[in-house]
Formats: C-alpha cells, structure tokens, sequence
C-alpha cells in the first residue's frame, strides 16, 4: 500500500511530497489538473523509460521516491536479490540532466530489472489505457487460493521455499 510519495524535479512539479492515508484512493480532477503527470511518475517507479524530457530543470536530477507497505509475501524477492527486506519499502528512482537513470529499493542501488520485478508485485496502475491486474497470471493464482481458502497451505510452502533460497545461497557461498 502507497503510504506516501515525493516528486522532485519531474515536468510540471519542482517539488512535491504527498502523505498517503489508508483505504481506497482515487486520482480525480479536470482535464489538465495534472493527473496524467502524478500516474507518469509512479510508472517512473516501475522503470519505465526515462529521458531527459521529464526534467523541469535541466540542470537538476529529478528524483521520485515512494513508501511502499509490502506484505511479507514478497520477502523471496529481497532474499533472492539481497536486499534488505523492511515492511515499508522505499523506491527510488533518479534522472539526471544527462540521461542517466538510477534505481533504489531501500537505499540500495538495483538494476532496472530489479526494480521491474518488486514493483510488478507491488504496484498496479489502473487507468484508461493500461491493463489491469487481473491479466496477470499470478494475481490469477492468488484469488484463486484466497476462494480455495488455501492461505495456510501457501504461507507453509513460502515459509519452506524461502529456508530453501536462503540455504541455497548459503551453500552458494560456501563452494565458492
């Protein structure tokens, strides 16, 4: 759950931080108050595409971050990659006035790949010209053992899967 966002630097917005509360949000407003910017933003997050044409300032990096609460159900994904696993996540991401883009999950330099794997977990983006979430096959799945009633079942596999990568990477340590 997006629990706040900080915008510097990016089009329209020089500087910019929102506190987000809990429940469901909406973006509204009349055409040209801004929508399409803020939803440019957080896709910025999910790594898309960067280029200088989103600097309002040149001569500055734009810099957009975002607190994210994430469910212990994607902790695999910190163990896997290395990365310190918090319950509230920070995303990062950086432009500069040359062009180059980096990306961080809690401080921590990643790779755009990265960044689009943790938040195709974690953020959805439901507009007019983007798909939903139900195309993706494993939010399929999730619904499906959340009918099935098969949490428990779930939680138990995660739980060994999770000793199972950690001991992997351990022993990947060791024969090194």
């Amino acid at each position: 759950m997006l629990k706040w966002l900080k915008i510097k630097n990016y089009l329209l917005i020089e500087n910019l931080e929102i506190e987000i509360p809990d429940g469901f949000i909406t973006i509204t407003g009349e055409t040209g108050a801004g929508k399409s910017i803020l939803l440019g933003a957080i896709s910025m997050l999910t790594g898309k595409r960067a280029d200088t044409s989103v600097l309002l300032d040149i001569k500055s990096k734009s810099v957009i971050e975002a607190g994210i609460v994430v469910s212990n159900d994607i902790k695999p994904f910190f163990v896997h990659n290395d990365l310190d696993f918090e319950k509230e996540t920070i995303i990062r991401r950086e432009i500069s006035g040359i062009g180059k883009s980096r990306a961080f999950i809690n401080d921590t330099p990643v790779k755009l790949e990265q960044l689009k794997q943790l938040t195709d977990q974690i953020i959805d983006i439901h507009s007019q010209h983007q798909a939903l979430l139900v195309t993706r096959a494993d939010f399929r799945l999730e619904v499906l053992d959340s009918f099935a009633g098969t949490q428990r079942e779930l939680k138990s596999y995660r739980d060994v899967y999770d000793k199972f990568t950690a001991t992997t990477s351990e022993l990947n340590v060791l024969t090194e």
